[in-house]
């Protein structure tokens, strides 16, 4: 059975959506953020992602190029839902990595249709099954059980824990500010989150798989610039 996001700001859309997506046998989750989205994305994986463009706190557009450079959801079929369907528009989407677009109002009938095209065609493209762990160097993270490993630690992670981690290990060898993780992570925007939260974060997530947490060697700090996990 496959799963399909339906982000739009929209509540009323989603709404029905989801109940007409539901009488067809798809799994639906409903989302009214992009942000939001993306982080659940990451703890449940969809076969399809139904996407606004026009959204606040983070935009379609930049949603479809986060999921298009994560490697665990690069593969994703998105289809924009858009009240503006100008060819420079188009051709941002595409750019941006979307596979269809529709217009806004749409017909229900086109946009099932749509619907199984899109999933059709994922299936026949030569890729890889989804992977299910995201792995750097010694360090392990299970995408299915929440669960990380580190040698020869295992630990059970919280789920703020796991978008953490997760968006460490997704940008390996970069550094990233404690601003980057409190937009990515919490969705605090410039200027409006705390900072000691972080570091609160990542000091539990360094007691769980650290050796010795006084002296980390998976995620490592960089004096007033961030944090990174080395490759």
């Amino acid at each position: 059975m496959a799963c399909i996001y339906v982000v739009d700001d929209e509540k009323d859309l989603t709404w029905a959506l989801e109940k007409s997506l539901s009488h067809e046998g798809y799994q639906v989750v409903a989302v009214n953020d992009g942000l939001e989205a993306l982080r659940l994305m990451r703890r449940r994986r969809p076969d399809l992602v139904i996407l606004d463009v026009v959204m606040p706190q983070m935009d379609g557009m930049e949603v479809c190029r986060r999921l298009r450079a994560d490697p665990i959801l690069s593969a994703i079929p998105i289809l924009f839902l858009t009240v503006q369907e100008t060819v420079e528009q188009k051709i941002e989407g595409f750019e941006a990595g979307c596979d269809d677009y529709l217009a806004k109002p749409f017909d229900l009938t086109e946009l099932k249709l749509r619907i199984k095209a899109l999933l059709h065609r994922s299936k026949l493209w030569p890729h890889d099954a989804p992977p299910t762990h995201l792995t750097v160097g010694s360090l392990t993270l299970d995408l299915l059980t929440f669960r990380v490993s580190a040698e020869e630690k295992t630990a059970l992670l919280t789920p703020t824990e796991f978008d953490l981690l997760y968006c460490l290990m997704g940008h390996t060898g970069e550094v990233v500010s404690s601003q980057t993780l409190l937009w990515e992570v919490w969705g605090y925007h410039s200027g409006t989150g705390d900072p000691a939260m972080v570091r609160w974060h990542v000091r539990k997530l360094r007691e769980k798989i650290e050796p010795s947490p006084g002296n980390p060697i998976y995620i490592l700090t960089v004096p007033r610039h961030g944090y990174t996990v080395p490759r």
